[in-house]
């Protein structure tokens, strides 16, 4: 085999629509566009959500409530999810929870919530702990150290 035998699958590739090149080919004259008016124009531009002048939706709903953003988001892990991902005597901390996959999304903080049981002598260092969590980890043997 050579580079210049590698071939795409079978319908891997599609070819692109080849519009306004005459009327054999589908799209020829209006090339889709329809016929006139402001969609039809070279350089059309109508900026997402605009309605042809009608009063926008994002105008009629009224507003309500507050978003501060400024708030710290912090994701939360249960004892029930650190059990079943570690091991006795892991050391449990954010790299190893993102290694795990235990947490994902973008966060501020990571905090250790006391749902389910955990019988592994964790030390786990987090950015905080609920009071259960807190109890049953140092209970099973473990430490819980905030970051």
């Amino acid at each position: 085999m050579k580079l210049n035998d590698l071939t795409a699958d079978a319908g891997a590739k599609k070819a692109r629509k080849r519009i306004g090149r005459g009327p054999a080919s589908g799209q020829g004259k209006t090339a889709g566009k329809g016929h006139k008016g402001q969609k039809a124009r070279a350089g059309r531009g109508m900026r997402p959500g605009f309605e042809g002048g009608q009063m926008p939706l994002q105008r009629r709903v009224p507003k309500r409530g507050f978003v501060n953003v400024f708030a710290k988001q912090t994701v939360y892990v249960n004892l029930a999810s650190l059990e079943r991902a570690f091991d006795d005597g892991d050391t449990v901390d954010i790299a190893a929870l993102q290694d795990k996959g235990l947490i994902k999304k973008n966060f501020d903080a990571v905090k250790v919530l006391g749902n389910g049981a955990v019988t592994k002598k964790l030390t786990v260092s987090v950015n905080a702990f609920s009071e259960t969590a807190k109890q049953k980890i140092e209970a099973a043997g473990g430490k819980a150290e905030v970051i």
